[in-house]
Formats: structure tokens, C-alpha cells, sequence
């Protein structure tokens, strides 16, 4: 792709929205690369900012048309953005070279390298860094891009060599407002994991038939060479098997899988609880292994990082130590604070599905404590009435819920907007005791002033909550609680050479 670069300099990119976690992913491969990067956005907040600060790349802190006169070769525009940014609007006005964050990927990482595209409506971004920290202490030196915060690495993204295999998140939304074709597309598979194919992106898809045509068309381009790793524990298999032109391996926990994980009994570690798995291939036992992450979907989703890894002949000595080992992703049941007895856990869990898996994972991680739940209707498809019956269900494994408020609800129209008070009514009508506001302070004093020891606070949202974590450490302080507490502040980007910072968004 150096048909666009001008000769004697090397290639030029400006990453317009650059704060967004693939964005700055995308932007440190550049780096790598030997571009010249620059980026823009407004202003952003923790704790992506910390990733584009450690680029150390000139960062513009808002969206102006004269971000773009430093004389870029190349413009990457993130899907964030549209038509009437004047960013966009200068570069069709003065016909700059543009494309995708996934085309710039096609053509400058992917092509030489062996794409391994994680994808699925569930567990990409873990499955993603599992694959890739797996490979790494095997020796196979994969690089990699993360849509999220790998605990196991310094960055969400490296290049690594050309011809090593290059694990990516594939995901099923549209690619940019040019391009509404799935992300996933423009990945060149040679290994594709679909993790389970549900409804979700209520704002892209009509319905579940559309998603599956997306994933349909992805099997297209893997190679008659290539693999197709999917799991057995759901429909996924079923919904793909006859569209593979390739080989394919089933992953799982139950009978049919090819590559089939029986999980054991949990075991006290000086680190904590280790969960362990005997993994049986084509019938035969492999290895056994132990990992921290806890719930049965975390042990699906290492099934699928060492069905991968051994697809790419990693044995299993280096991938037991690892798997030991993988801390996963951060804003994946991560212990955030733990404060008078009471622990404080962060999910990015926004699907039912996931909802319900993350609170199943906490029952088992906390058996004996109180589960108190709060979550925020944020994504596209959760603040529309869509989910609303099988949200009961996701939520009824939990002692207390609270629903916080509804993201951007003022744009929802009335008939298909999420009725969190209908929601609420249902669960505490079927034992669990639940409540919905508006007011994230009301949330914040309710859980301080009835705190006990032993409680698990699980908050589960795709976003900040109108930075109910900060309110959260500020009322378990010392100086009690108002409910209020400190928020998150947009940290201010610089034009030129500076540290930038980053916002909560894909």
C-alpha cells in the first residue's frame, strides 16, 4: 500500500479519532511500522488516554479541518466518526487518500503475516489476548491487536514479524461511514474462532438472519488450508458447519466438541482460586491445565486460545505455565477495590448473555457473599426494549440489582426504548430486588449506606457510568459518602508533541 506515499520520506498517517481502543491499537502498529503518525479527537478520558499518551505522537485535541495540513499521505478515519465532521468534510473536499482502520490493517499487517480473527458475539477481546499471550510464551512471536486493555502485555497492539501469525478482534460491526460492511471482512483469515452468533448491534442489524449472512460471507475468505475453530457449546457450529470451505475444528464443553475441556474441581492457590480443565483432543486426553480467570466462560474461552495455539504446533508444556499465569483483560471481572470488607468489580458485560455469564462467574468466584449488581444500559441495542424479557432472566442470579441510567435515552424513541421500571417491577416480582434511577449519586449512597462486609459490587457497563467508579472509591473514603464524589475528567490533548489522552470507545 506505499502507492499513495511521496518518495524520500517515509509514510504519513493521521488517525482521525484516534482515541477509540482499536484506533490506538492501529496507530502503535504504525508506529512500529515506521510511519509517521499523527491523530486527533476530543477531548478524552481514562483510561484509554493512557494508551495514546504512551504513543508519544502529536495528538490534536479536538476535530478541526487544519489537523489535516501537516501534509498526510494517508487518512485512517475511525467508525466513530461521520459526515458533517469537519475532518471528514476537509478530506473529501480536498480529495485526501483515505480508508478504514480494517483496510489499513488488510493491506499493511495483515498481508504478510498469518491472520488469526477471533470473532463471535461473546469473548473476543479475552479470547484475543489469551491467543496472543498463549503464542508469545510458546515462541511463536505473534504480533497482535487487542480491543482492549491486555493485562498480560504493556500495549494493546504489536506488529511482530512478518510470516508470524497475527491474532486479530474481529468484530461483526459495520467497518466506517463509507464502509458498512462487518469489521471481520477485511481480515484475511487463515484461522477464524467464532465464539457464538447472537442478536447484538441493534443499530446495524435487523435481525439474527442478517449477523449470520455477515459471518456466512467471512467463511468465504478463509483458504481451503485454512481452519475454522467454533464452539460447540452453542449454535455457532450448527449455523456454519456447511458454509466452512475449509477445515474445521469444534471447541467446548460438552460431548460433541472436538477439542473438549472437562472441567474439575477449583483449587486454593497462595494467588487465589485456580479453576482447572482436562482437554480431550479427537477423544484422547491432551494435557490438563489451571487458569485464575473464573466462570465457565472464561474456561470457553481458553479452550479456544489452546485449540488455536495447537493448531499453530505450540505443545502443551509452554501453554499450561501460560495459561497458569493470564491475568486477561482489563474491564473483564477485574477487582477494582477492595475497601471494609466490601470487593468492587468492573465487567464490560452488556449483552444478556454476557450479563448472565458474568454474574454466573461471580456466584462461583464469591459463593457465599452478597451479589449486588449495578448496571448501565449503554450499548445500542441495550437501551432499546430488544432485551427486555430476557434481561429478567440475566439478572437472577443476583441479590440486588440497580439499573442506572439509560445512555443517550433522550434519543430513543418511546416504543422501543429500554422500561427499566417495568424491568425493575419483574425481578424483585421473581425474588430479586431491584430499582431503577436516573441519578448515579442515589445508586452510590445507596450502596455505601448499605454496605455489609463480605459484599460483591459488580458493575457492569460499556462505558463510564457517569463515573460511578471514581464516586465509588471517593464514598468508601474517609470522609464518608454524598453520593457524589469525584468524576473523571477529560484530560486536555496538545496540538504538537505531546501526550494524548483517550476515551472509552471501539
Amino acid at each position: 500500500m506505499q502507492w499513495f506515499a511521496t518518495p524520500g520520506r517515509r509514510p504519513r498517517a493521521h488517525f482521525c479519532g484516534i482515541g477509540g481502543t482499536a484506533m490506538v491499537g492501529g496507530a502503535r502498529l504504525a508506529v512500529e511500522a515506521g510511519w509517521e503518525v499523527r491523530g486527533s479527537d476530543n477531548p478524552l478520558y481514562p483510561p484509554t488516554s493512557a494508551m495514546v499518551a504512551s504513543l508519544s505522537v502529536p495528538v490534536a485535541a479536538r476535530y478541526d479541518a487544519s489537523n489535516l495540513d501537516w501534509d498526510p499521505d494517508l487518512v485512517v478515519i475511525g467508525n466513530v466518526l461521520s459526515r458533517g465532521n469537519p475532518e471528514v468534510e476537509a478530506v473529501l473536499e480536498r480529495k485526501l487518500h483515505y480508508v478504514s482502520l480494517p483496510e489499513w490493517l488488510k493491506e499493511v499487517v495483515l498481508r504478510p503475516r498469518r491472520p488469526v480473527v477471533i470473532c463471535g458475539t461473546h469473548g473476543k477481546t479475552t479470547i484475543t489476548s489469551l491467543t496472543a499471550y498463549l503464542l508469545d510464551r510458546a515462541g511463536l512471536e505473534p504480533g497482535y491487536l487487542v480491543g482492549g486493555q491486555p493485562l498480560d502485555f504493556a500495549h494493546s497492539a504489536r506488529l511482530g514479524p512478518e510470516g508470524a501469525p497475527f491474532v486479530v478482534e474481529g468484530d461483526e460491526y459495520d467497518t466506517a461511514f463509507f464502509d458498512k460492511r462487518a469489521k471481520f471482512l477485511h481480515y484475511l483469515p487463515e484461522i477464524a474462532v467464532v465464539t457464538s452468533i447472537e442478536f447484538d448491534h441493534g443499530d446495524i442489524y435487523r435481525d439474527l438472519d442478517e449477523i449470520k449472512v455477515a459471518f456466512q460471507r467471512l467463511l468465504r475468505q478463509i483458504p481451503r488450508s485454512g481452519w475454522l475453530v467454533v464452539c460447540a457449546d452453542n449454535d455457532a457450529a450448527a449455523i456454519l458447519r456447511e458454509h466452512a470451505p475449509c477445515r474445521t475444528l469444534t471447541y467446548g464443553l460438552t460431548e460433541p466438541a472436538a477439542f473438549r475441556g472437562v472441567i474439575g474441581p477449583p483449587r486454593e492457590t497462595p494467588a487465589g482460586v485456580a479453576h482447572s480443565m482436562t482437554v480431550w483432543h479427537d477423544g484422547a486426553p491432551w494435557a490438563e491445565f489451571e487458569t485464575p480467570l473464573a466462570g465457565r466462560h472464561n474456561l470457553q474461552n481458553a479452550l479456544a486460545a489452546l485449540a488455536v495455539a495447537k493448531l499453530l504446533g505450540a505443545t502443551a508444556e509452554p501453554l499450561q505455565e501460560a495459561l497458569r499465569t493470564a491475568k486477561g483483560v482489563r474491564r473483564r471481572m477485574e477487582v477494582f477495590l477492595e475497601v471494609r470488607g466490601v470487593t468492587f468489580v468492573d465487567d464490560f458485560a452488556h449483552h444478556p448473555t454476557a450479563v448472565r455469564e458474568t454474574i454466573s462467574a461471580a456466584r462461583a468466584r464469591w459463593p457465599s457473599r452478597r451479589l449486588r449488581v449495578l448496571f448501565e444500559p449503554r450499548s445500542n441495542t441495550a437501551v432499546t426494549n430488544r432485551f427486555q424479557e430476557v434481561l429478567c432472566e440475566a439478572f437472577s442470579g443476583a441479590d440486588e440489582v440497580w439499573l442506572g441510567p439509560l445512555y443517550r435515552g433522550d434519543r430513543i424513541p418511546p416504543d422501543t426504548r429500554l422500561d427499566r421500571e417495568t424491568l425493575a417491577r419483574a425481578l424483585t416480582q421473581g425474588g430479586t430486588p431491584a430499582r431503577s434511577t436516573d441519578d448515579v449519586a442515589e445508586i452510590v449512597r445507596h450502596i455505601y449506606n448499605d454496605a455489609r462486609e463480605g459484599d460483591v459490587v459488580l458493575i457492569l457497563s460499556n462505558g463510564a457510568f457517569d463515573g460511578i467508579y471514581d464516586r465509588l472509591r471517593a464514598a468508601f473514603g474517609e470522609k464518608g459518602c454524598d453520593g457524589v464524589g469525584s468524576v473523571h475528567r477529560p484530560v486536555t490533548a496538545v496540538s504538537e508533541g505531546g501526550k494524548a489522552p483517550s476515551r472509552q470507545s471501539s
